[in-house]
């Protein structure tokens, strides 16, 4: 940004020469802070549509059996514990949790808004995909109906049969109870978590898990749409990538 007030002071003096040099540098200072501005508010703007459509396809995701129960309803707020959402953000994600359990709820629309959302950034995904799986598995238990949903709104964000396959993993693990720890994940979990098979080099597997955590890692994510308040999903992912490697690295010697 400070190359911009320098470069406009400099062609103020070009000019005007000191008068110039000083009001080229005025200008300078009012356009970052304008880009400033409108820069925080676009990303604002892709944090609530995220959110939004978070929990929008979270509502959508508790009728895939065909009704809510008050379990379903009690696993949403417990979510929103969780993401420690205050009390304004909290009734909006409750309304958008009832809009998506609408008999008229168009979800291939909001799974179109999703993919504009996200675009490249692969890591946003995983942490909406997290953010269901939080919810799917707070009874303990993932049906039949729930797993078919999940299938079904990963092919409208686009997913890769690499990403489905990271996503299975975590499915796994989140009706497993969610253990992450490295003596309790299988060793093929592990391989699926990064995306790779049991026949890939030792180059691949280290290639593969330094891509995901370059994708996942939350300061990136932040700045790229992640609301603050998903910040330890995006954490926990991290982790979760961590462990599959280091499964895979013991399993190797």
């Amino acid at each position: 940004m400070l190359i911009v007030i320098f470069i406009a002071a400099m062609i103020g003096y070009a000019v005007g020469r000191l008068p110039g040099l000083l009001i080229g540098g005025l200008l300078g200072y009012a356009l970052v802070r304008w880009l400033r501005v409108k820069l925080i508010g676009k990303l604002a703007e892709r944090q609530t549509r995220f959110l939004s459509a978070t929990f929008s396809v979270m509502g959508a995701m508790s009728r895939a059996d065909g009704e809510v129960s008050e379990h379903e309803r009690r696993s949403a707020e417990a979510v929103f514990d969780r993401l420690n959402l205050n009390g304004t953000q909290r009734e909006k994600a409750r309304a958008d949790f009832e809009r998506g359990q609408q008999t008229g709820f168009d979800l291939e629309a909001e799974l179109a808004g999703l993919r504009q959302i996200v675009g490249a950034q692969r890591g946003l995904l995983q942490v909406f995909f997290q953010v269901q799986l939080v919810a799917m598995a707070a009874d303990g238990k993932v049906e039949q109906s729930e797993r078919d949903m999940l299938m079904r709104v990963a092919r409208g964000l686009g997913c890769s049969q690499e990403e489905i396959a990271r996503l299975e993993a975590m499915l796994n693990a989140a009706a497993s109870g969610g253990g992450t720890q490295e003596s309790a994940q299988p060793l093929e979990e592990a391989y699926r978590v990064l995306g790779v098979s049991s026949e890939a080099t030792d180059a691949e597997v280290k290639r593969a898990y330094r891509k995901l955590m370059s994708q996942n890692h939350p300061d990136k994510l932040a700045g790229k749409g992640m609301p603050d308040s998903m910040r330890r999903m995006a954490e926990q992912r991290t982790s979760e990538i961590s462990n599959a490697y280091e499964r895979i690295q013991q399993a190797r010697g």
